[in-house]
């Protein structure tokens, strides 16, 4: 082989290895997510097909958006390792400044808020503020979440009712509680309700007392693979996962 060959021969084994090296390091991403329940259907929906085409691999944990629990904030707050989180809007605003990307917040998909009853349990008429509260009433144990949609029935929709007090005794934060059948009836996000097994859909609460969850994402601040986190957000954000998204009983907030 000529001189002139065996330089050409160089330049193009070196080009193949740096392409290859390249494309190494970014397959070997390993993007770390902490996400509450309300978007998590349609994140496990759409997660495969990102790995797929990217090359990525994304490790999820789970944490409250709000409230008395482990919320993302308070992981952050103590060290734990992230490069994306996402949870309720609310949620959120209650991270410190420091601890995410400024600019980096995208509002993914709303849910409203529904109620579901235990399989077999009459279900009950919602159409109505009224209708609503008189199933308020006659239920035993109504389950509601912990995080933002539960803060929000016990802080401000009860009270707004009249039926703080009546509502505390008979209102439980247990997340199994309707599956296993110690609730006959749950309201929070539709989002979630559509993945608790054994009950029934009833539908969504009235519009005059509805309240819309909206979940968002950011990238950490720190995070170790922050392209791999944007790619992730524009990905979830983007039209392949819309149907995903809808299929959990969310609306893409990229559609309206």
């Amino acid at each position: 082989m000529s001189r002139r060959n065996r330089a050409c021969a160089g330049v193009v084994f070196m080009t193949a290895a740096i392409l290859s090296w390249s494309a190494l390091s970014f397959t070997q991403a390993q993007l770390k997510v902490i996400i509450s329940g309300g978007f998590n259907a349609a994140y496990r929906e759409a997660l495969p097909e990102f790995e797929k085409t990217t090359g990525i691999a994304v490790t999820t944990s789970m944490a409250y958006s709000q409230g008395d629990g482990d919320t993302v904030a308070k992981q952050l707050a103590r060290g734990i390792a992230a490069d994306v989180v996402i949870l309720a809007k609310e949620g959120l605003a209650d991270i410190s400044a420091d601890k995410i990307v400024a600019g980096t917040q995208v509002d993914l998909a709303e849910t409203p808020t529904g109620v579901s009853v235990r399989g077999g349990y009459p279900r009950p008429d919602i159409s109505t503020v009224e209708a609503f509260k008189q199933m308020l009433h006659r239920a035993k144990i109504v389950a509601v979440p912990p995080s933002t949609v539960g803060l929000h029935l016990r802080t401000k929709l009860y009270p707004q009712l009249g039926m703080a007090e009546e509502m505390a005794p008979k209102t439980t934060t247990d997340n199994g509680a309707l599956a296993r059948g110690d609730a006959d009836v749950a309201i929070r996000a539709v989002s979630e309700l559509l993945n608790i097994k054994g009950a029934e859909y009833v539908g969504t609460i009235p519009k005059e007392i509805q309240f819309i969850s909206v979940f968002s994402a950011a990238v950490v601040a720190g995070a170790k693979e922050p392209e791999a986190a944007r790619r992730l957000i524009a990905y979830l954000n983007s039209d392949k996962a819309a149907a995903a998204i809808r299929k959990s009983g969310m609306e893409p907030m990229r559609a309206r």
